[in-house]
């Protein structure tokens, strides 16, 4: 029971230590609860209007396949997965406004940072299941059917 408790105690420790360490702005950023990333954070009324003008907009979204199939999308996108998004910058146009996608809008954010960083226009991230929460009506997309073996 002591060692338990005394690793608690070292455990606290040190991560008092840690947070000590952090600068102010990003202690009070965790505090308030503030997103890891600089974007703007879309709400479903900010998309819907840039979705109005679909031909100046891109829609990345960065999920992976099965969360993409489990929950739903967006009727037109491109799909990059955020782990694949750095070395997949030269397939992205330049040409158009992009708003960025994940569940929450946590890796669309840190995804949407890593564009603006490479010169791209970005309009914000959403979260697909925080659309969805606003009463925004998502697509569920199919998986496509397995090619038949050949000969």
């Amino acid at each position: 029971m002591k060692k338990i408790a005394s690793f608690l105690i070292v455990a606290s420790l040190a991560s008092a230590a840690v947070a000590a360490q952090a600068p102010p702005q990003a202690q009070s950023a965790r505090a308030a609860g503030a997103p890891a990333f600089k974007a703007k954070k879309l709400t479903r009324a900010e998309f819907d209007a840039l979705k109005a003008n679909s031909s100046q907009l891109l829609v990345l979204d960065v999920r992976r396949p099965d969360e993409l199939t489990s929950i739903g999308g967006f009727a037109a996108y491109l799909s990059i997965q955020a782990s694949d998004l750095e070395k997949s910058l030269a397939w992205i146009p330049k040409d158009r406004a992009i708003v960025t996608v994940s569940n929450h809008a946590a890796r669309a954010g840190r995804a949407a940072d890593l564009l603006t960083q490479h010169g791209f226009t970005v309009a914000g991230a959403i979260g697909a299941q925080d659309y969805e929460g606003e009463g925004g009506t998502l697509v569920k997309i199919a998986p496509p059917a397995p090619r038949p073996a050949s000969n």
